[in-house]
């Protein structure tokens, strides 16, 4: 009896063991290429300090060109999803990779208000694809109940990259005069560099597949090439395979609606969090070094939330409360921004932790839900789709808090409106009602896992 048992076990716990490599191993490369990723994306944020001054950007210009990104983004999101289904991960990821390094370094030759909308849409172009071709990629790693805290760990080079990038930026904007380049030139010089290398290391490290996986025994690749089979047949025989069908699907239409929420807050923090700052008080040269508090914890904060998610096997309430936090936490910032409160620059720091915490805790728990109930071709589009709709709401985020600070001389009524974008997300959420459902749409699974560390990182 005691020896069915084992061999019964057996299967799961090869599984268990390959996804902790996987989450050894592979995670948090992927992790470190979106770290250099949004550095190369959100830096703008830090060399707007000087970079608004010396070529006279107004709020309205800087906003504009700050969102222009996701333009660029948008139109070439789908294609480029479509063509990573064909070639593969380790080419075309590098191929992102060493295309928005080129494009970020010659950010540093701006020289108006034409060149930073013009190299801020070519490089939306060349990052097109990489987050949604990350996540289609980890589908054929990770089963659909782990992947809301696999998600969550790649995720936290977001707030990660914000608050190391900060710190970082504050340090490289202090060359300014160097070599007769301002510090903000230098800042997009040497932050693009990373992203260079880690592409040529991405062409010859990654592995394709986990049948590729040096790192796992054979029997490890069978046991999860074999979850992985099962999940996918099911998704193929219960949901839009074809790419037409998917990109028609209500859900994924429904989906890219929420996701456009979603990153409207997102962004619009992001790209507005350092000047926002330095109005209510942080002087410029600690401007960097604060924005890794609320960064800081909202990435740890990131991690429990999805963790939590999983445990619980349910996606839909989570999301919502995240979207609460993040909608209570812009509010204050907005109110703040107004007020003259006692300590302002303080409470900022607090009320713009809870807004980043509540918007990035929401990321990785929404992409549990198209990850769950799509396969194909059809899930690379579906995912490209919305991530593309989604991500103009990075460009509505920053321009509308631009435009409206630029027409009052406030941040008070963007922040307002960035806020209430995030509460109807969660709203939204429920009204679509995805759930724990949609999670076990894979291969049918026990009905509570049990509670280990099988993936890390």
């Amino acid at each position: 009896m005691s020896d069915e048992r084992s061999d019964a076990a057996a299967p799961a716990d090869l599984e268990r063991a390959a996804l902790r490599k996987v989450g050894q191993r592979l995670v948090p490369f992927l992790a470190l290429l979106y770290f250099a990723a949004f550095i190369d994306r959100a830096n703008v944020s830090f060399a707007a300090l000087q970079m608004n001054r010396d070529l006279g950007l107004s709020p309205y210009v800087y906003g504009l060109g700050a969102g222009v990104f996701f333009i660029g983004y948008c139109l070439f999101e789908i294609p480029s999803n479509l063509i990573l289904h064909r070639v593969g991960g380790r080419l075309w990821i590098a191929r992102i990779m060493i295309t928005w390094s080129i494009v970020a370094g010659a950010m540093a030759w701006v020289r108006g208000p034409e060149g930073f909308y013009a190299l801020r849409f070519l490089l939306g172009i060349a990052e097109a694809g990489f987050f949604p071709g990350i996540l289609y990629y980890l589908t054929g790693w990770v089963p659909a109940a782990q992947r809301g805290r696999v998600v969550a760990s790649f995720m936290t080079a977001i707030p990660l990259s914000t608050a190391l990038g900060g710190v970082l930026s504050a340090a490289i904007l202090r060359l300014d005069g160097l070599l007769g380049l301002a510090g903000w030139q230098w800042l997009y010089l040497t932050e693009t560099l990373p992203s260079l290398v880690l592409g040529v290391a991405t062409l010859i490290c990654l592995p394709q597949s986990p049948a590729e996986a040096r790192w796992l025994t054979s029997a490890e690749k069978e046991s999860l090439t074999a979850t992985l089979a099962a999940e996918s047949a099911y998704r193929r025989a219960n949901y839009p395979p074809s790419v037409l069908s998917a990109l028609a699907d209500a859900r994924t239409l429904s989906l890219s609606l929420c996701y456009f929420g979603i990153e409207i807050g997102l962004y619009g923090v992001i790209f507005w969090v350092p000047q926002l700052l330095e109005k209510s008080g942080v002087a410029v040269a600690r401007v960097g070094y604060v924005v890794a508090i609320p960064y800081g914890i909202a990435a740890a904060g990131m991690v429990w939330w999805c963790r939590h998610s999983d445990r619980m096997r349910e996606r839909v309430r989570h999301l919502a409360a995240a979207a609460l936090v993040g909608f209570l936490g812009l509010a204050a910032s907005a109110w703040l921004s107004a007020s003259s409160v006692a300590f302002a620059a303080e409470w900022s720091v607090v009320a713009i932790t809870f807004g980043a915490l509540g918007t990035l805790a929401v990321l990785p728990v929404f992409w549990t839900l198209p990850m769950a109930v799509l396969s194909g071709a059809g899930a690379a589009a579906a995912i490209a789709l919305i991530n593309s709709f989604g991500n103009l709401g990075g460009f509505a985020g920053p321009y509308l808090i631009g435009w409206i600070r630029d027409a009052t001389g406030e941040f008070t009524y963007g922040l307002l409106a960035v806020a209430c974008a995030v509460l109807l997300t969660g709203i939204l959420a429920l009204l679509i009602g995805h759930d724990a459902a949609a999670e076990r749409a894979g291969a049918p699974l026990p009905a509570r896992p049990r509670r280990s560390h099988a993936v890390s990182g």
